[in-house]
């Protein structure tokens, strides 16, 4: 039998959609970013460099036709976020799917050595944010009649480990806000957690790579992943194929334990 490409195309369609995807400039943003396009979306690219965001933005044109608008801000300051979303809005008239993707985790040489300003900025980047966004946005799209929000989490959320733990925290209370959005925002919008485990993009330059990749023995797949396959989960989430899934955790991580 051979394959009904049409029905798969249809069932992951974006064509004339938005799609807003924050840290959209580097990693699996940016993969993300792409996939949506040329599925047919439009794409709003936000991140702290602007000229990352352009140079994006330039590219997901010239490969995909489609539009993309780049848009510079500091997803951790809850004033810049309405000029965000202002944005966008002025643009295309709407926002169909907000992608929460940006988030940090910097490295600390002890949980003594922890200061309030590291701490602070990590949980304003990683949930602080979000939660300004998803509401922002996540209003707009319940007087539209429908959406869809993903929230990037990690699965150190899962598993948190002693040197990353102000990022693990804040990423837990980020897989709570999307069960608490769903019900907000549902029925019309849905709310998800995407949960990657570890990629190989450039935030993981400065991991011990020797040491990752051991670990992922234990992963049920025994390797870490490659940027480009976090689409496929993305793409389900973005699209009307999860028209059934909101307020869940879809995990990407290779099977983690």
């Amino acid at each position: 039998m051979g394959s009904d490409s049409n029905y798969v195309a249809e069932l992951f369609d974006l064509t004339d959609r938005v799609v807003l995807v924050t840290g959209g400039s580097r990693g699996l943003g940016r993969e993300m970013a792409f996939a949506a396009a040329r599925c047919g979306a439009d794409v709003v690219i936000a991140s702290r460099k602007f000229d990352a965001c352009a140079a994006t933005a330039e590219e997901i044109t010239a490969a995909t036709g489609r539009a993309a608008l780049a848009y510079q801000v500091h997803v951790g300051r809850w004033d810049e976020l309405d000029g965000l979303v202002d944005a966008a809005y002025d643009r295309f008239g709407k926002v169909d799917v907000l992608i929460n993707n940006a988030g940090m985790s910097p490295l600390y040489e002890s949980l003594g050595s922890v200061t309030e300003k590291l701490f602070d900025s990590v949980v304003n980047l990683n949930l602080k944010g979000p939660f300004r966004l998803s509401t922002l946005v996540g209003e707009r799209m319940v007087a539209a009649g429908g959406g869809s929000i993903i929230n990037v989490s990690s699965s150190g959320s899962r598993r948190p480990r002693p040197e990353q733990l102000p990022y693990s925290a804040a990423k837990a209370g980020l897989n709570a806000l999307t069960e608490g959005l769903a019900l907000a925002f549902g029925p019309t919008v849905r709310v998800n957690t995407l949960m990657p485990g570890p990629f190989l993009t450039d935030v993981s330059k400065a991991w011990d790579i020797p040491a990752t990749e051991k670990g992922a023995q234990h992963f049920a797949l025994k390797r870490l992943g490659q940027p480009a396959e976090i689409i496929g989960a993305a793409l389900f989430l973005a699209s009307d194929a999860s028209s059934y899934t909101s307020g869940s955790i879809i995990r990407a991580d290779g099977g983690m334990p």
